[in-house]
């Protein structure tokens, strides 16, 4: 692997910044692992994510999805369970869900969705679901009355992003099989939202630096500023 992962390095000009879909198109093209890899985007941003306004956080509905179907847990009880199930909920439940997961350690998914009443079921499990990114939250769209049009968004591709405490966003806009079109679009959508919600406080260059790479590949340095050609 790591004999692979020197010969990819040795085709990427380290000192260069790509346009994207440039970057994007050399990444797709090299030999790599004998799975399809997750083509990731991490976004330094000038930020401070101590100070609460200048916190960069929110949902993006990618255009063309991440190519990884997202297992979503949904805490909800009655009609609303109903409506989970039939939008394509992996697991539905309220105490007896929180039981499997504080007692049985069960964590067979990728998203947790809440109704508002189920909260109080929820909350009990801050300290499992916190560490993991797990914990549904008003802010990522995962609390709500509307827990099956939730499903529906997660299941076609909505992704929550979230500035690391080093001011940084680590994001998945696909796999290596999708075409250059597919990811180029995805990308900018990342990019242009990111944008969109630039904090008021931060002066001067916002995007530090921008990288793109493959699971088990090497990154290639982007220029942020580039528009898709």
């Amino acid at each position: 692997m790591a004999k692979r992962l020197l010969e990819q390095r040795q085709q990427i000009d380290r000192e260069r910044l790509y346009r994207p879909r440039e970057a994007l198109e050399l990444l797709t093209g090299l030999d790599g692992a004998k799975f399809d890899e997750s083509v990731e985007v991490h976004v330094n941003l000038n930020v401070d994510p101590r100070k609460a306004d200048q916190m960069v956080r929110g949902t993006l509905m990618l255009p063309n999805g991440t190519g990884k179907t997202r297992r979503v847990a949904v805490f909800a009880e009655g009609e609303n369970a109903r409506e989970a199930e039939e939008a394509g909920a992996d697991v539905v439940g309220s105490e007896d869900l929180a039981a499997r997961i504080q007692n049985e350690g069960f964590m067979d998914f990728d998203v947790a969705v809440a109704t508002p009443d189920q909260m109080r079921v929820v909350g009990r499990l801050g300290q499992i679901l916190g560490p993991r990114g797990l914990m549904p939250n008003p802010k990522s769209g995962t609390v709500t009355p509307n827990v099956g049009r939730a499903v529906e968004d997660i299941k076609r591709g909505k992704v929550e992003y979230r500035v690391d405490r080093y001011g940084i966003i680590h994001g998945i806009i696909g796999k290596k099989s999708f075409d250059a079109d597919r990811l180029v679009e995805n990308y900018f959508a990342l990019r242009d939202e990111l944008q969109r919600v630039r904090p008021a406080p931060v002066k001067g260059r916002y995007f530090k630096s921008v990288a793109i790479s493959t699971t088990m590949g090497p990154s290639v340095k982007v220029d942020p500023s580039a528009e898709r050609d």
